[in-house]
C-alpha cells in the first residue's frame, strides 16, 4: 500500500507537460525497471517496460500518457510578467489565480495566473469570462532583465501547481494531471501483478508523450512495440457533480472503471470489448460505459497502427479533469488494474487470432 500511495504521488506531482515529460518519466522508469526484463523507448520520450511471458506474441501494450495539459512561456513583458501559450484543452474560468511552475534550466519558480482585476471591469465586462490571450503569470519579476536573470525564456514550460492529497475518508485523491498519471501508475502496476505468474503473451507497460496535443506518442510507441492488442488507459469523465445530467456523463466515482464505447478518435474493437466485459463479468468487476463525442485518446492512434490493432479505450472516472486540481477514487484505479491484469491472462495467441478475424 506504501509504495502503491509513492508511486500514485509521485507521477502526480513530477512536472511532464506536452514536450517536456523527462521528470515524469524518470518516476515512471524507475518504478518500472524493477520489475520489467527490458526497458525500451521511442524517439519521442515514451517508455515502456517489458515483461515477457510464456510467449513473446502476442505482445500486449498497456500504455497511459506521460503529458498532462499545461503553459509555455510565449514572452516575457517589459514589466517582468510572463505571456504563455497552453498546451493541452484548456477551460478559461478555471485558470486565474491558480498557482503554477515556471521550469527553467536554472531552476524552477512559482508564478500565479493573473488577469486585469475585475473592480476595472465595466459591469458588462465582468459578466463575460477572461480570455486566455488577456492572462499572464506573475512570478515576482518587475522588468524583463529580472525575469530573465531568473533564467526565465520562451519556450519554459509551465505546470500546474497541486501537492497529492487523500481527500474525506481517504479513498479519494485530490492531485493535478490524473489525466493520465492515472493511467501511467495502472501500467506499471500491471506489470507488478503479473510479475511471476503466468500469462500467454508478452506485455507492455507504457507511458506515452504527447496525447494532450494530438495523440503523438502513441503512433511512435506503436512502431516501436507492434502490439497485437492495445488498451489505452486513460480516465473517464465523472458525472456525479451539482448540476451535471445523466444524459451529459453517467460514470460516478467508486463504481468501477469506465470502457468508451466510442469517442472522435475511435470505435473500439468488439471482439475486444466484449472480452473485457465478459472477465469483468467473471472476475466480479463493476463496470461503467460511456460515450465522449469530443475528444479521443491514445486508443485513436493505436488501433490504426500496420494493418489494424484491436484496441480499447478504459480506465477510472475522474473529476475536474484539465484543471489544476482533479480527484479520483482509489478503488476505481485499483479495479482497473484488476480488471487488465485478468484479460492479459486471458490473452493468448489463439484469442488473439480470433479477435483479428473479427
Amino acid at each position: 500500500m506504501q509504495a502503491w500511495t509513492q508511486l500514485l504521488q509521485e507521477l502526480t506531482e513530477a512536472p511532464g507537460v506536452p514536450g517536456f515529460e523527462g521528470p515524469v518519466r524518470d518516476v515512471m522508469r524507475r518504478h518500472l525497471e524493477p520489475v520489467a526484463d527490458e526497458i525500451v523507448t521511442d524517439n519521442l520520450g515514451g517508455v515502456a517496460g517489458v515483461l515477457r511471458g510464456a510467449s513473446g506474441r502476442p505482445r500486449v501494450m498497456v500504455a497511459g500518457h506521460l503529458d498532462e495539459v499545461g503553459f509555455m512561456v510565449s514572452h516575457v513583458t517589459g514589466e517582468g510578467f510572463l505571456r504563455f501559450q497552453t498546451l493541452g484543452g484548456w477551460w478559461h474560468q478555471v485558470m486565474l489565480a491558480q498557482r503554477v511552475r515556471v521550469l527553467t534550466r536554472q531552476g524552477e519558480h512559482t508564478g500565479v495566473i493573473g488577469s486585469k482585476p475585475p473592480h476595472l471591469l465595466s459591469p458588462e465586462d465582468r459578466k463575460k469570462p477572461v480570455e486566455i490571450a488577456e492572462m499572464f503569470i506573475d512570478v515576482g519579476a518587475t522588468s524583463r532583465e529580472e525575469a530573465e536573470a531568473l533564467g526565465i525564456r520562451p519556450g519554459d514550460p509551465v505546470v500546474p501547481l497541486c501537492p497529492f492529497t487523500r481527500l474525506g475518508s481517504g479513498k479519494l485523491l485530490m492531485a493535478k494531471a490524473w489525466d493520465n498519471r492515472a493511467g501511467c501508475a495502472a501500467a506499471v502496476r500491471v506489470l507488478h501483478d503479473l510479475k511471476g505468474s503466468d500469462h500467454p503473451n508478452t506485455v507492455y507497460g507504457v507511458g506515452n508523450v504527447q496525447e494532450e496535443v494530438g495523440l503523438r506518442g502513441a503512433q511512435t510507441m506503436s512502431e516501436r512495440i507492434d502490439p497485437d492488442v492495445a488498451f489505452a488507459v486513460d480516465v473517464g469523465i465523472a458525472g456525479d457533480t451539482p448540476g451535471v445530467k445523466e444524459t451529459e456523463a453517467r460514470a460516478r466515482l467508486g463504481q468501477g472503471p469506465v470502457v468508451l464505447l466510442y469517442d472522435a478518435s475511435m470505435v473500439p474493437h468488439r471482439g475486444l470489448r466484449d472480452l473485457v466485459v465478459d472477465t469483468a463479468a467473471e472476475e466480479g468487476i463493476p463496470l461503467q460505459f460511456e460515450v465522449m463525442p469530443r475528444g479521443g485518446t491514445d486508443a485513436g492512434r493505436m488501433h490504426l497502427h500496420g494493418s489494424g490493432t484491436p484496441s480499447l479505450a478504459l480506465g477510472p472516472p475522474v473529476r475536474y479533469i484539465h484543471s489544476h486540481a482533479s480527484v479520483l477514487h482509489e478503488e476505481d484505479l485499483e479495479q482497473t488494474v484488476r480488471l487488465l491484469t485478468a484479460v492479459i491472462r486471458r490473452l493468448d495467441a489463439e484469442t488473439a487470432r480470433r479477435l483479428r478475424e473479427q
